[in-house]
């Protein structure tokens, strides 16, 4: 009980982390300089503070919920849940350090790729110092949802499915194969807003194949860590290859 006691405070830590990134997001109006994310005319006309409080109570709700759940359905099929009990400091810290540096760099070779054939000019990214902040929230708040909560409810359905013929390997294995997927599909309504797109269809073919396979590439090397060694270890390859992706290429 107290192992489980533990997770769950850890888990807290998280979502009340982001919560309070999430409040200083729009608190110092860094919201503002996020390309497209935001018609400033269509925000309600109350102080940055409140939307920000608003925001933070938002995050605290969704990812509680999802994030419980998750951890819930986690231990029914033994996974590590939020951290492996056990695990040193190299399998949750340094292990995702190392992937989400190399994950980063492979992100920024495909779309050199991409960019290349000049018929796609590349993803915006938030600028300095919100590409840091962005890649806080992100790699905490997706991977609560897309890991913690897509991974294990879809490797929780297939175990019980098909836990008779012993697929423990290829249910993990399909269950992060879909959680990357709904993790790319999640991007779209944002690459539309950054680059104005008007409907799913109006976007170039090229820029949803970069757009899956980037995130699909984050995604899908997440899950492993997530299967391996639990949510810490998953948010550190996150938050690795964001800040490679998002932080030091735009600069460079």
């Amino acid at each position: 009980m107290s192992k489980h006691r533990s997770q769950l405070k850890i888990l807290a830590i998280f979502i009340l982390a982001n919560a309070l990134l999430a409040f200083l997001t729009f608190a110092l109006k860094l919201y503002k300089n996020i390309p497209g994310q935001f018609d400033l005319n269509t925000l309600p006309k109350v102080p940055d503070w409140l939307l920000g409080i608003a925001n933070g109570g938002i995050v605290i709700i969704l990812y509680s919920i999802m994030g419980f759940i998750g951890y819930w359905l986690a231990r029914k099929i033994n996974l590590p849940g939020i951290y492996r009990i056990g695990a040193d400091w190299i399998s949750l810290f340094l292990l995702p350090l190392i992937i989400g540096l190399a994950v980063g760099l492979a992100m920024i070779f495909a779309d050199k790729i991409f960019t290349a054939t000049n018929a796609w000019a590349g993803f915006p990214h938030p600028p300095f110092p919100m590409s840091i902040i962005a890649s806080m929230t992100a790699s905490i708040g997706e991977e609560i949802l897309y890991r913690g909560f897509v991974l294990s409810l879809w490797a929780f359905l297939l175990n019980f499915f098909l836990k008779r013929w012993r697929l423990r390997s290829v249910t993990l294995t399909i269950a992060n194969v879909i959680a990357a997927l709904a993790f790319g599909a999640a991007h779209l309504p944002g690459l539309m807003m950054m680059m104005h797109f008007k409907s799913i269809s109006s976007i170039p073919p090229i820029a949803i194949a970069e757009l899956f396979l980037l995130n699909g590439i984050v995604g899908l090397a997440a899950g492993d860590r997530f299967i391996r060694d639990g949510l810490v270890a998953a948010i550190g390859v996150h938050f690795w290859a964001d800040v490679v992706w998002h932080v030091i290429f735009p600069l460079i």
